[in-house]
């Protein structure tokens, strides 16, 4: 008799569970901020003046050049173009570019927060958006916009070479070519506005290539597991949790661990949804944009109709878990506050508190069954919802609403 839950998957929770005790035991995260950050931040210092030398050139086209690929290759970016890429019939790249840019974030910013080293000082700082003020509130290594760069393109060119098996080495050349090329663009970009140091860039060169080498490997597997596994719900809800808990925690507060929350929200979101409708909505042989099944009209008829619900959905989703968790906790006797989602939780000393409970007791104090902790914050709750509810529409509420309307 095949068992309810598969070993495997017994076996990945656990692990994460171990590690979260283990890490906190010993205090991984210090003993490993204690041996890379002098190091990294010295590199830093010592890249100043490749800073100020690349700077030197500067001129509003490259201003308006390096500021623009930075906004395009962006987690913001990346949130508002997934959406327009399953509706355009191309499910598979779609979640697996998802599921990727999640284990990006939350790999990159576990890596950021366990080095906390600083950022380039004393140079000059090109900010075109409030996203890259809120960016520099993050530690530097390693460059998330190179990170992403890296393992989405490298897995886009990847997935344009396995539908194409007859192009011949010119084209898979030039591809390689453009890849690299748009890499380096980015990587030197975000030295010219002043966001990074050159280790900085390194680190995020090499940690996206690792990243991408061991998604290669694996996506297959993931995809099958999503569309067609078992327990797949209850699993990825499982992980997501423990991801929060098991997230390091920076030696000073930056958003890095929202930004984690929010994406871990959308895998969670898109998972659920297309393990449901599959065979609905995100099979192999669905229309595609540019085909006599979907025309650009209707493509963006979708979007017209599609923008506005998953915006909607994600209000309803944020509103209904700040109403819901707080009553949840309250029942179960669980102390709460909140940093900004629910006012009556919010106050001068409650953010204080908050602050310090989030950020400054390691993996295991995270965990209420675990924490002598007075409280928790329950925005990190309500942001997971929220997020993940808005990816679940993209996935099942608004194809099924495309579908009444023969979009």
């Amino acid at each position: 008799m095949e068992s309810l839950i598969p070993t495997w998957q017994v076996s990945v929770l656990g692990g994460v569970l171990a590690w979260i005790v283990v890490s906190s035991m010993f205090n991984v995260t210090r003993i490993i901020r204690s041996l890379t950050q002098p190091w990294v931040s010295s590199c830093v210092i010592s890249g100043i003046p490749i800073i100020l030398h690349i700077q030197k050139y500067q001129h509003t086209l490259f201003d308006a050049l390096f500021s623009g690929l930075s906004c395009l290759v962006s987690v913001p970016f990346y949130t508002g173009f997934l959406p327009l890429l399953f509706w355009s019939g191309h499910g598979k790249l779609a979640r697996q570019m998802t599921l990727l840019m999640a284990v990006c974030d939350y790999a990159g910013n576990c890596v950021k927060d366990v080095v906390s080293a600083p950022r380039p000082k004393s140079v000059r700082i090109v900010t075109a958006t409030a996203d890259e003020k809120d960016f520099a509130m993050e530690y530097g290594l390693p460059s998330s916009h190179t990170l992403n760069t890296v393992c989405l393109s490298g897995y886009l060119f990847h997935y344009i070479l396995s539908y194409n098996e007859n192009s011949d080495a010119s084209f898979q050349l030039v591809g390689f070519a453009f890849v690299c090329i748009f890499v380096g663009l980015i990587g030197l970009g975000r030295i010219y506005l002043g966001m990074h140091s050159v280790i900085d860039i390194i680190g995020g060169l090499f940690l996206g290539l690792a990243i991408l080498e061991f998604w290669l490997c694996v996506h297959e597997h993931v995809d099958k597991f999503v569309v067609s596994g078992q327990n797949v719900t209850s699993f990825w809800a499982a992980l997501s949790f423990l991801s929060l808990f098991a997230y390091p925690t920076p030696e000073l507060p930056t958003p890095s661990f929202e930004y984690h929350t929010a994406f871990t929200g959308v895998a969670l979101g898109i998972v659920t949804g297309v393990q449901q409708t599959y065979d609905h909505f995100h099979h192999e042989h669905v229309p595609r944009v540019f085909t006599p099944q979907l025309p650009l009209a209707a493509f963006a008829g979708r979007i017209l109709v599609g923008i506005p619900t998953i915006l909607l959905v994600k209000f309803c989703s944020k509103a209904l878990a700040k109403w819901i968790l707080p009553i949840t906790a309250n029942a179960l006797g669980i102390s709460i506050t909140s940093s900004g989602y629910v006012p009556a939780l919010t106050s001068s000393s409650m953010v204080k508190k908050s602050n310090e409970v989030k950020q400054s007791n390691g993996y295991l104090q995270k965990m209420m069954f675990f924490s002598n902790q007075d409280s928790f914050d329950v925005d990190t709750g309500i942001r997971l919802l929220q997020y993940a509810g808005l990816a679940w529409s993209v996935v099942d509420l608004v194809p099924s609403i495309f579908s009444q309307l023969n979009l």
